[in-house]
């Protein structure tokens, strides 16, 4: 190679050594201010968790109490629709019998009418029964087209109710996926500021083993001094922390909880379908099946909102209770739940989710 390649050649290197960057590791205080701003981010986001859970808590006792309307609603309607066929019938038996009559009977009493006042109260009777089914099979009419227009008009009040859930719900699991992503980032932080005070302790205690050998020099006795001094409160430090660390530990005193009542009805409930505001015994709501397996009662005891305030348990036993907002079940063991997931749907066996806890009422 030439001189002239050479020197091209080491500019070339110089030049790459010049650009290339070096980056310095953060300090401590950059990292506590990055990780007070991931915590910031944390509360913000666990603020509108609150908000969207609360809305979800509220959704879901509109929807039970949509339901139990919606129920009613039914009910009343078969109701009317029983009298209605009950009034036609007693009307059809009328007319069969002025049919089979003929109109000779009704003329004949009218003729053979005492007088005229009598007569006149024979046709005005004649005419009432006949006003009368009219009105009254109209009432019926009306009645059942009224309740079942109410019913129409609670479903479709339902039918958004339960959207605005399914949205709620969404956005409830997209802030716990963003509050869990920023709690990683917090942990991590949390390590990178120990190794950073880890290495800034190693080099103070660098620079003062550095100082104390150079005084060493001129003052050898002293220093040797000092260093027994500094060993001997090193070596007491460190027997009170391994004293410290050994009366360390943990114990799991939960007690051991198996509710095979609520199991055994949780399975006999299988195949019963959804509906909102049910509570047994032929059909449920999530809540209302979970308030008939833990208290053998067909009614009210408790609703998602409530079990969701429980602590989670450690030691996850058949008969306790999976739960988020807005939907529980009954635990049966291996990761499996009894439920009532939803509308258009039945009581089923299904796995646990990962966005479930499990508690113990």
């Amino acid at each position: 190679m030439n001189k002239i390649g050479k020197r091209i050649l080491a500019a070339a290197v110089a030049s790459s050594v010049l650009v290339t960057p070096v980056f310095a590791d953060p300090s401590v205080d950059d990292l506590k201010k990055s990780k007070e701003s991931a915590q910031n981010e944390v509360s913000s986001l666990q603020t509108q968790l609150n908000t969207v859970v609360g809305k979800i808590t509220e959704l879901e006792s509109q929807l039970s109490s949509k339901g139990e309307e919606i129920i009613q609603a039914q009910s009343d309607l078969e109701d009317a629709e029983a009298e209605e066929q009950k009034q036609y019938a007693d009307m059809k038996v009328r007319i069969k019998y002025m049919y089979e009559a003929g109109d000779q009977s009704a003329v004949e009493s009218l003729v053979g009418s005492e007088d005229f006042s009598d007569m006149v109260n024979k046709a005005e009777y004649v005419s009432n029964v006949h006003n009368y089914d009219r009105q009254k099979l109209q009432e019926y009419v009306e009645t059942k087209q009224k309740i079942s227009d109410l019913k129409d008009q609670l479903e479709e009040e339902q039918s958004q109710l339960e959207s605005m859930q399914t949205e709620y719900e969404s956005q409830e699991s997209k802030l716990d996926n963003l509050i869990a992503s920023k709690q990683a980032e917090v942990s991590d932080l949390d390590q990178q500021i120990e190794e950073a005070e880890r290495k800034a302790a190693e080099e103070e205690l660098k620079r003062q083993q550095e100082e104390a050998a150079r005084q060493a020099a001129a003052r050898q006795q002293a220093a040797s001094n000092r260093n027994n001094s500094s060993s001997s409160s090193s070596n007491s430090s460190s027997n009170s922390n391994k004293g410290n660390s050994s009366n360390k530990g943990t114990s799991n005193n939960a007690p051991s909880y198996v509710s095979g009542d609520a199991v055994s009805r949780a399975y006999s409930a299988l195949g019963k379908p959804y509906v909102w505001g049910a509570t047994g015994p032929n059909s449920f709501d999530c809540s209302g099946l979970v308030g008939f397996c833990l208290t053998g009662r067909y009614s009210r005891s408790c609703t998602s909102a409530s079990l969701n305030a429980l602590p989670t348990v450690s030691n996850p036993q058949p008969g306790d209770v999976c739960v988020r907002s807005g939907h529980c079940g009954i635990y049966i063991g291996n990761g499996q739940m009894i439920h009532a997931p939803h509308t258009g749907d039945v009581v089923k066996v299904a796995s646990v989710p990962s966005n479930m806890r499990i508690v113990r009422p």
